[in-house]
């Protein structure tokens, strides 16, 4: 039985790393792959990149509770090995699309099935026990680490051979971990701690209902929904701003992606441990959102290719806000409400997935079109300023107001 836990635990390990990575492919090369079908502009192809974005979020968000639901009545492996099998379809789909209609075919497919990261950890959670839990939840943020370096920058290089090369080197990994899961995995949920299938509880963001439960955490929630809606300005468009200004190619674009990826990791593997029991949670989360602000308003007016490598410290180092952000919100709701808390705020970066990217995407492609009143390549990191130097304002207005029973 510890074997085949280790092998269970190890083959998890791979594929959410190959899910991580195989996201990661995609960012540096599909600017230029929407190009290519639309043969237009890249301010054009980032309208159409910020929709694609949210066809895999929208599905995502819809069908995550029917998959989990499906996963507590079946077991986990038949719906993790159906996830795979989306995800390998996805990539094929964008291997071979000839117009962008079949591109949000792919990315829809990825979606309705990709819910492989929810069917994961409740599959660690099945096999572990109270002395490996920590260890074995562990693995699972040290497989996005390195799915988040090592996937742009190998997307970036195997993009100089092609914007669809990275799409089909996806696909084949996917499609080989699927079939390596369907011998090796075994299932995780015994036959009586399942449960049947109720349509009441895979209802698309019911979980958002609870956090009228929390009307004195109004604040706190909002600025925390604030934070994930502004960080889209990085990750919905970071690839089209820096080819339209920078003219960076894919593998610059996968370089600069696999630093983000180091930094962030530095940020939230060590350096939290050592600053938020100095700072406290209050100034970590004041300190964190204004290193955020000033990271996109540096990126908003960068002139040199050079600068946005500097300018990615600053804002990496935002990254000391949201756990201790987290950590305020969770001391303010009983312990035996934190599952529905969790899963609230889980649904509420899901909902910025969705509103977010084509809301930047969008903006940059206005203004950096043939009619917008100035050239201004840097109006998304602008307004994702705004927005984290908002957050800062109603964080400190939530924990100060008079009467106030939030506390930090």
């Amino acid at each position: 039985m510890h074997q085949k836990n280790k092998a269970a635990i190890g083959f998890i390990f791979i594929t959410l790393m190959i899910d991580v990575t195989g996201l990661g492919l995609i960012i540096p090369v599909m600017p230029k792959l929407i190009e290519q079908l639309i043969q237009g502009s890249v301010s054009k192809a980032a309208a159409i990149g910020g929709w694609l974005t949210f066809a895999y979020a929208f599905m995502q968000f819809l069908f995550s509770p029917i998959l989990g639901g499906l996963s507590d009545k079946y077991g986990r492996r038949p719906v993790l090995l159906f996830s795979l099998l989306g995800f390998g379809l996805d990539y094929i789909f964008l291997s071979f699309a000839p117009s962008v209609g079949w591109l949000f075919v792919g990315r829809s497919i990825a979606g309705i099935t990709g819910a492989s990261f929810t069917t994961a950890t409740a599959y660690i959670a099945d096999i572990s026990n109270d002395e490996n839990r920590a260890q074995n939840f562990g693995m699972v943020g040290a497989a996005f680490g390195l799915g988040f370096i090592i996937g742009p920058v190998i997307g970036g290089l195997l993009g100089s051979f092609g914007p669809r090369v990275p799409f089909m080197v996806a696909a084949a990994l996917t499609f080989i971990n699927c079939i390596y899961g369907y011998f090796v995995l075994p299932e995780s949920l015994a036959k009586e701690n399942r449960r049947p299938f109720s349509w009441s509880t895979a209802i698309p963001g019911k979980s958002l209902m609870q956090l009228k439960k929390y009307s004195g955490l109004g604040g706190l929630i909002f600025a925390f929904m604030l934070i994930y809606l502004a960080s889209q300005a990085v990750q919905s468009h970071w690839g089209f701003f820096v080819i339209e200004k920078f003219g960076w190619s894919e593998k610059m674009i996968g370089i600069s992606l696999g630093v983000v990826g180091l930094l962030v990791g530095g940020v939230q593997g060590g350096l939290i441990r050592v600053v938020n029991p100095w700072l406290g949670n209050e100034k970590s989360v004041y300190i964190g959102f204004a290193f955020y602000a000033v990271g996109l308003l540096l990126f908003a007016f960068a002139s040199q290719s050079w600068m946005m490598f500097v300018f990615l410290i600053p804002y990496c180092l935002g990254g000391i806000s949201g756990p201790a952000l987290q950590s305020i919100i969770s001391g303010n709701v009983p312990s035996n409400e934190q599952g529905e808390l969790q899963g609230a705020l889980t649904s509420l970066i899901s909902l910025t997935s969705i509103i977010g990217p084509p809301m930047m995407t969008n903006l940059f492609a206005y203004f950096t079109g043939p009619k917008a009143p100035v050239h201004f390549s840097g109006a998304a990191f602008l307004l994702g300023s705004v927005l984290m130097f908002a957050s800062v304002f109603i964080a400190y207005k939530a924990l100060h107001t008079k009467g106030s029973k939030v506390h930090a």
